[in-house]
């Protein structure tokens, strides 16, 4: 294990010399020796891709060897990061040439004769190096257009096209990584989710969610790296990811509009349990202003009456079983707070009037 964690660490730091000015006293040797490398360490992914203890044990090398405190002095451009980037170790090695300017010119050359060989010429590998750069550059197209804002004011917000292509692009990336581990997913949106706009991701999530029929929980057994993803497993992973993550959770349900959550929650019941629990503890936050008749916010971010009592009328006026469930909860909590009927003494009791009325 000693050797591999000391070939993996070189490589890093062969990969973050790779956007220096060092590079100018590489040749082609040199560029040679670094592909070879990095096409190793690719064969160190596939083979090691399902050892929970060897990926966690390369992972903790990596996190130590570029935390803030390292004495490599590289640290403004890190080598590899993550278990993950050694999938394209060669290619991320590649990019980082081509973009920097120091490169020699035979170096270059020699690097340009790997990526475009011409016909003809035999390769090891069954992906080439051009086909890897062409499929990164079409991922990266896709978190460019994803980048854009694409919310208009629709009443049918998964009808917009821009909306609804961007949930396709972002369906079509979680398949693309839906190939390697399930923490490669989950890793993949929460990279999203610190980069991209996050009201507008939010409801991209939303509309993706719509485009996909919901699946229901596949056995442990076939969650194998390499499956192929099928026709529903995109909306799956989204879910999941949702699940994990309690903060982007409540502000999906928070950012995202009434009726589009709504008809989220009529296929996803995961999703509809922890948005009634999201709103019960809104609900919990607001007081009657007794002067003005009105329940309001403690706190400048608490949610407002409308808004909530919205999202409750929008729940409603769904189908049978999702309207039931939600009618059944506020009957409850009513009780629970002491099963008043005149308004303005439970704010439960006022959204079932509220509820009733707009009927």
């Amino acid at each position: 294990m000693e050797p591999l964690l000391e070939q993996l660490e070189r490589f890093s730091e062969v990969l973050a010399v790779s956007r220096t000015s060092h590079v100018s006293t590489w040749d082609s040797a040199t560029v040679r020796r670094a592909l070879q490398w990095a096409r190793y360490l690719r064969h160190v992914y596939r083979r090691f891709g399902r050892h929970e203890r060897i990926r966690t044990a390369l992972e903790r090398r990596l996190h130590s060897q570029w935390r803030p405190e390292g004495g490599l002095g590289l640290d403004s451009v890190p080598g590899l990061t993550n278990f993950e980037a050694l999938r394209c170790s060669d290619v991320l090695l590649s990019l980082r040439l081509l973009r920097n300017r120091a490169l020699g010119d035979a170096a270059c050359y020699y690097l340009l004769q790997q990526l475009f060989p011409g016909p003809g010429v035999p390769g090891g590998d069954q992906v080439s190096l051009q086909d890897q750069l062409a499929r990164l550059a079409r991922r990266r197209s896709a978190v460019h257009m994803l980048r854009a804002n694409g919310y208009r004011e629709s009443p049918k917000l998964q009808e917009d096209p821009l909306m609804k292509t961007q949930a396709e692009l972002l369906l079509g990336r979680l398949q693309e990584v839906g190939s390697a581990q399930a923490e490669s997913r989950s890793r993949f949106l929460g990279s999203l989710w610190e980069r991209l706009p996050r009201s507008n991701f939010l409801k991209v999530i939303a509309v993706a969610l719509l485009l996909q029929p919901p699946l229901a929980p596949r056995p442990q057994e076939e969650l194998e790296v390499g499956r192929p993803q099928t026709a529903g497993e995109g909306s799956r992973e989204l879910v999941h990811w949702l699940l994990e993550n309690s903060e982007v959770m409540a502000a999906f349900c928070r950012n995202n509009p009434a009726g589009l959550l709504t008809s989220v929650a009529v296929r996803y019941p995961a999703l509809t349990r922890v948005y009634l629990a999201l709103l019960t503890d809104w609900g919990r936050h607001l007081r009657y202003d007794l002067p003005n008749g009105v329940w309001v916010g403690v706190e400048t971010q608490d949610v407002q009456w409308a808004e909530l009592c919205d999202r409750f009328q929008s729940l409603c006026q769904s189908s049978t079983p999702l309207k039931d469930e939600v009618l059944t909860a506020l009957q409850a909590l009513k009780k629970q707070d002491g099963d008043f009927e005149a308004p303005g003494l439970s704010i439960w009791t006022d959204l079932l009037l509220a509820i009733r009325s707009s009927a």
